[in-house]
């Protein structure tokens, strides 16, 4: 048995104990355990998210960006929701995703103006907005499409909140994912970016966090 299978195994036990909780998701895939980290020593603390300020990490590949979000209240479409979310940043549309040089895809905390698809102008705050086509997002009902030529919903990444730690920790995504179509459009690049050699290289067990802004030199907004 391998070290990480085998704090896989020790880990479900402790949520079993009631030491930590694990966000509902429907029908998630399981990928390897990362937990959040500031930089590679420093542990990320649930209370330390800024509220409104979308972060980024790499998960449940070296490759594929996601988004961390404190809402900063409950969800009000989920049951024994947390503030505190996470999505594939990766759009369903044209795959448009954070990169260093620019992102088109962000959260918008602020109240932002969208054709949605109910027909009409509408206006709404808190939710993923990716400018390269209009697609728009609600974060706070599992990334549902509300505008915009997105066909699906953003794939939700499973987060782990140990409460005696207040650590965050990344264990699989449920929905549907690009992951391979974004391999295939944009793995070369990726490489590059990140300075790999397998772009499908599982996310490491110690997953630094930074702000999108931090990560993006440029972030466009609609």
């Amino acid at each position: 048995m391998d070290r990480r299978h085998f704090t896989r195994i020790c880990s479900s036990l402790v949520i079993a104990a009631g030491a930590s909780r694990t966000l509902p998701l429907s029908a998630a895939q399981q990928y390897a355990r990362s937990t959040l980290y500031i930089d590679a020593q420093t542990p990320l603390h649930a209370a330390e998210l800024a509220v409104g300020k979308p972060y980024v990490f790499f998960y449940p590949y070296v490759t594929t960006p996601c988004f961390l979000i404190h809402l900063g209240e409950r969800e009000t479409n989920a049951n024994n929701a947390s503030p505190i979310v996470a999505f594939s940043a990766i759009c369903s549309h044209k795959m448009s995703h954070p990169a260093k040089e620019i992102s088109f895809i962000n959260y918008r905390h602020d109240e932002i103006e969208f054709y949605s698809h109910a027909g009409k102008t509408e206006k709404r705050s808190k939710v993923i907005s990716c400018c390269s086509e209009r697609s728009v997002y609600d974060p706070t009902d599992n990334a549902t499409v509300l505008g915009g030529p997105a066909p699906q919903p953003l794939a939700r990444i499973a987060l782990e909140h140990n409460r005696d730690t207040d650590q965050l920790t990344a264990t699989g995504s449920t929905g549907a994912n690009m992951y391979e179509k974004f391999f295939e459009k944009f793995g070369f690049r990726a490489q590059l970016e990140h300075k790999v050699v397998d772009v499908k290289a599982p996310s490491p067990e110690k997953l630094t966090v930074q702000l999108v802004d931090d990560y993006s030199r440029q972030t466009i907004k609609c």
